[in-house]
């Protein structure tokens, strides 16, 4: 028996977004009436808003031979025109009413794969690096389609997130910067340093 996933997003005119609290104990995603089937993995502040580039969906597209619609990695904001994932940890966007700030990367496992239908999906997605960008909720509000993206705050430290990606894979040289930094979000800085 298959557990339930919320993986297939589809578009919507207009997304609601509020911060969704703690994975364990919170409201799941920060999208408002968004589905996430595992709270044990996925949703909660840091994991509250996934966003992922038309770029990088027609780069894959390209790749694997088939269009890929937008909400086909399961993303609540799929973006264009912006490299999100040159973000750094940290970094805050204005879209919309909202206020969104980059916490880190998704991290590939067995639903994102069965979903994609791809041959060592997670290997390969994990391969590339660029996973897109889980976004916490520091303004709460709407976004709809056509809402620009404006980068309000970079932090300028250099740590990106598809290097957070790298040190949760198990770089321990980017691993050690990001904990000495102390610039993650305080539950992933935990589950960075239990890693090791």
């Amino acid at each position: 028996m298959r557990r339930p996933s919320g993986i297939d997003k589809r578009p919507v005119d207009r997304i609601e977004v509020r911060d969704p609290g703690p994975k364990r104990g919170g409201l799941g995603s920060g999208v408002v009436d968004d589905a996430i089937g595992s709270r044990k993995h996925h949703g909660g502040e840091t994991q509250a808003v996934y966003a992922v580039s038309r770029e990088e969906l027609d780069r894959w597209g390209r790749e694997l031979g088939r269009d890929l619609p937008a909400g086909m990695f399961g993303e609540n904001l799929t973006t264009v025109g912006i490299d999100i994932d040159a973000a750094e940890v940290g970094e805050q966007w204005r879209v919309g009413l909202t206020l969104l700030e980059a916490a880190g990367p998704r991290v590939p496992c067995a639903t994102f794969a069965a979903h994609m239908g791809e041959p060592r999906w997670v290997k390969r997605f994990s391969e590339h690096g660029r996973t897109g960008v889980y976004l916490a909720v520091r303004e709460s509000g709407w976004i709809e389609p056509g809402d620009p993206i404006e980068v309000v705050h970079r932090p300028g430290h250099g740590l990106t997130v598809p290097m957070f990606f790298r040190a949760s894979m198990g770089d321990r040289d980017l691993a050690a910067r990001f904990l000495d930094a102390r610039i993650l979000p305080e539950v992933e800085h935990e589950w960075l340093a239990g890693r090791r």
